[in-house]
């Protein structure tokens, strides 16, 4: 009763054809357990309901057919997408069972750099975090200053301050700056937070869509169109090795247009051949927009009625400022 109320309320927002409106979910990890330094990440049972609530109130397609659907005009109603970034282990271990089971279709927008054993900054800081003892974590020395770790809630600051504080420098400085971090925190890495290769080529042969993210996940905005024109095509090109097919879908690492990522940009990721790129940005896509900045959000409400509400407000929401 409250997924069919749910559908026509949306349907009404999201007709299909040449008046269709295309939402996409963004996900980053789905963990076995909640994580109290990771409140935004969902587990594996939150996961599985939303996705159930997904299943009944959406028509959901692989992001694929809706960048062709968007040049060609033609929609389903209620048209969604999922997708993924960066390559997190358990996109293949927990969120990909639970999609297939459901019969659910998704991207996975991965960092190549990361396969097997590596590390991505923002995890080497949460890690960090985690395992520093005591009221307080000193990196005065390495000039990140000085940082009450007393409370979960404490943490949670900590762990967002200091990645704003490395978020846009330099890929190698921010790897180097963030492992002196981990030392002064006493913390043992782990090397297992990433996919191994074996694991996103298996998603490919399960169905699943990949997508480039770059090599190394840095502020395409920053870098020189050179620098920047690598990071996209090596790692397209190391997706595709993996995957034995082509790989036509990107996702600007952040994405948060005219920041992290330009109009200089956004030809980069065609010229590479490309034929669809997502951002961060909220909001949904209609018949005439962008392929190439295509928006993307998560709504965390668990119940039919409120995840409707908003799903429709983000659909509702005008077409933001682009690169």
């Amino acid at each position: 009763m409250l997924a069919s109320l749910a559908q026509a309320v949306l349907g009404r927002t999201a007709p299909g054809g040449r008046n269709g409106c295309l939402s996409v979910l963004i996900y980053h990890r789905v963990l076995p357990q909640p994580d109290p330094l990771l409140p935004n990440e969902p587990s594996a049972t939150e996961f599985e309901a939303m996705m159930q609530l997904v299943k009944r109130t959406f028509n959901v397609i692989p992001l694929a057919d809706a960048v062709a659907g968007l040049k060609s005009g033609r929609l389903p109603a209620r048209a969604l997408c999922i997708t993924f970034d960066d390559g997190y282990a358990n996109n293949e271990t927990i969120a990909a069972p639970i999609l297939d089971r459901l019969g659910l279709h998704a991207t996975f927008f991965v960092a190549t750099g990361f396969l097997d054993g590596g590390r991505m900054f923002n995890d080497t800081i949460i890690e960090s975090v985690r395992s520093a003892q005591g009221e307080e974590l000193d990196l005065q020395a390495i000039g990140l200053g000085r940082h009450a770790i007393g409370t979960d809630q404490d943490r949670r600051r900590t762990i967002s301050e200091l990645i704003d504080a490395v978020r846009s420098r330099p890929v190698q400085e921010r790897a180097e700056l963030t492992e002196r971090a981990a030392q002064v925190a006493g913390a043992r890495l782990p090397a297992d937070l990433m996919m191994t290769s074996a694991q996103v080529a298996g998603l490919a042969r399960a169905g699943f869509g990949l997508g480039g993210h770059t090599v190394s996940h840095p502020i395409l905005a920053r870098l020189p169109a050179d620098a920047a024109r690598r990071e996209i095509i090596e790692g397209k090109r190391r997706l595709e090795d993996l995957a034995g097919s082509r790989v036509a879908l990107f996702a600007y690492p952040n994405g948060r247009p005219n920041r992290d990522y330009s109009a200089a940009t956004v030809e980069l990721v065609r010229e590479a051949g490309f034929e669809g790129a997502a951002s961060t940005s909220s909001g949904a896509a209609r018949i005439g927009s962008d392929p190439y900045q295509i928006p993307r959000f998560t709504p965390w409400d668990q119940g039919s009625l409120a995840f409707a509400a908003r799903m429709w407000s983000n659909m509702a929401r005008a077409t933001p400022e682009y690169a």
